[in-house]
């Protein structure tokens, strides 16, 4: 009787002697910091690190690029502290992934016409080099926003159109919808971000041949089509009442398209040129982590998952069970990529937002 107590302080001592072992580490390396020597040796490990680099000559194959949509230098540090007290240390120490990065610049993305920038006219910026107008995608500011006949004539161009041109595979991995302002503007171009399907298109819109972004992504000539799709965003691409294979019963997952078209299996029909000969048996749709996770990558040339009706959970929320993670996404995505031996572009992003800091937060480790 008298050991059952005992149990509780079994299953936690491994976790208290991690605690216990970080939080000496922390107070060891909080007395190093009281000597000048300790700086002064940093500081030339810093700069004898730097003498020792070298410009690039050579051209990459492949690229890939990364995207935390809000995530501003004040949310790298948030980021950064939070990191290291997860680890038991005071945090500001703590060294990410991208700070051993070997070159790091700054870039500034904003809109022409509003004084604080929206996801639409920064993607513009960041994927194909021309700042533009609020609530845009893939157009030039000369494009305003939702007045759809001045979309016609001011499209422009994304690095992942140019990186197709090349032979090379292209992917889009997202923790938001597939149609989100930051995918969207790598192979769609309109007034409107938030014409994610037909049914939010205007009649007027409509009549004067504006597409929603949705059709623009399995349809869009300039891209031909993307290789792989991984993200959120099933109710935009399914007939209107579609019951959510994940939420049946739920009448506001249900599918939005009011041209009654199924853009799933014309994505998984389309006949792609270039590298691949695309046959249907390797295109693959899937929108549950069970099948994800059983995608032979060496027989699959196209990939679309698409994990809920509108944007995935954050990490903190997520259905381990149901929804692959940010990094399974992109590890699958890179494996089907390189199969191409012209090389590879894709675009991975995750969400940060100072509104919700303490969500966003927790995706900094994985991403």
């Amino acid at each position: 009787m008298h050991m059952l107590p005992t149990l509780p302080l079994i299953v936690l001592g491994p976790i208290l002697l991690a605690v216990g072992c970080a939080t000496m580490e922390s107070q060891a390396l909080y007395e190093l910091e009281k000597e000048p020597a300790f700086w002064d040796a940093q500081a030339k490990a810093t700069l004898d690190a730097a003498l020792k680099l070298h410009p690039r000559k050579y051209q990459a194959k492949n690229i890939i690029l990364f995207l935390g949509d809000g995530m501003g230098v004040s949310t790298v540090s948030a980021a950064r502290i939070l990191r290291g007290q997860m680890e038991g240390r005071s945090g500001e120490e703590t060294v990410l992934a991208m700070d051993t990065f070997p070159f790091v610049a700054l870039s500034k993305t904003y809109s022409v016409d509003k004084q604080v920038a929206d996801s639409a006219s920064t993607a513009t910026a960041y994927h194909c080099g021309v700042k533009a107008n609020s609530k845009t995608v893939g157009v030039s500011a000369n494009a305003v926003a939702y007045e759809c006949n001045t979309t016609f004539g001011n499209e422009v161009f994304s690095v992942l159109r140019r990186a197709k041109a090349q032979g090379k595979s292209v992917g889009i991995v997202t923790t938001t919808r597939v149609q989100h302002a930051s995918p969207a503007a790598a192979y769609a171009h309109s007034v409107s971000r938030s014409w994610y399907s037909d049914a939010d298109l205007p009649s007027s819109a409509r009549q004067q041949g504006c597409v929603d972004i949705a059709m623009q992504l399995v349809t869009n000539f300039d891209i031909d089509v993307c290789i792989v799709i991984l993200g959120g965003g099933r109710m935009y691409m399914t007939p209107k009442g579609t019951p959510d294979p994940e939420y049946p019963t739920s009448n506001s997952r249900k599918g939005d398209r009011k041209d009654k078209k199924n853009l799933i299996d014309i994505w998984l029909k389309a006949k792609a040129v270039g590298f691949f000969n695309i046959s249907d048996k390797k295109s693959h749709y899937v929108w549950h982590r069970k099948e994800f996770d059983e995608i032979n990558v060496k027989t699959t040339d196209r990939l679309m998952g698409l994990f809920e009706p509108k944007d995935m959970r954050f990490e903190v929320f997520r259905n381990n069970t149901r929804d692959p993670s940010i990094v399974d996404m992109t590890e699958k995505a890179i494996k089907i990529l390189s199969k191409n031996p012209k090389g590879f572009f894709l675009f991975v992003e995750d969400e940060y937002y100072i509104s919700i800091l303490d969500r966003s937060l927790n995706e900094h480790p994985n991403f």
